[in-house]
């Protein structure tokens, strides 16, 4: 997917860890995004300039930007990183995968469907493990500045875990379908 050398499509991915980013990798690999490596950490290493700087340098896109809270309620340096990433006319957020966390007290995010562990899609919020919850709100420690986001939202558990139905060298069904999901919704949205 091309675009004009002064826009890049990007995919938010909130969380930014380790393995997080090891399942990203490989599901970005085989679905041909670029994932931006220099966006991971926990929390986000990345100010709002750099962070737009890095993306509009990418060699490829859709980009795929991880945003990250550090497990912390309230607005940290993920949520501002997002924040930046939604702004920015430079930036085309196709959407964002919500990745579900124990940090509470949060607002969450309604989502727009889910993929469990066993990477069904679900119309309704999944917790950390990937287990469908009884509400469409999504908790997570970086994405309660989501709700002013009209674009797609696809709820996900811990990537790369998921009590291991998202193994990292075993495919990572879970976040890979996750990613499938936004990239149909936003086809839907410009069709």
């Amino acid at each position: 997917m091309t675009r004009s050398a002064e826009t890049k499509s990007v995919i938010i991915f909130t969380d930014g860890d380790q393995t997080a980013y090891r399942a990203l990798k490989e599901a970005g690999d085989e679905l041909g995004l670029y994932v931006l490596s220099q966006s991971r950490g926990n929390p986000t290493p990345l100010g709002g300039n750099e962070l737009i700087d890095a993306v509009l340098n990418a060699p490829a896109e859709p980009v795929v930007v991880m945003a990250d809270d550090r497990g912390k309620a309230g607005k940290g340096a993920g949520e501002r990183a997002v924040e930046t990433l939604l702004h920015d006319a430079r930036i085309n957020v196709l959407g964002v995968i919500a990745v579900a966390a124990n940090t509470r007290p949060v607002h969450g995010v309604r989502v727009d469907a889910s993929v469990t562990q066993d990477a069904e899609v679900v119309e309704t919020a999944v917790d950390k493990q990937g287990h469908p919850t009884s509400d469409d709100r999504l908790k997570g420690d970086t994405v309660d500045v989501l709700d002013e986001y009209s674009g797609p939202i696809i709820g996900l558990g811990d990537p790369g875990k998921m009590e291991g139905h998202d193994a990292i060298g075993h495919g990572v069904p879970v976040t890979k379908e996750a990613l499938k999901e936004v990239l149909q919704h936003a086809l839907h949205q410009m069709s």
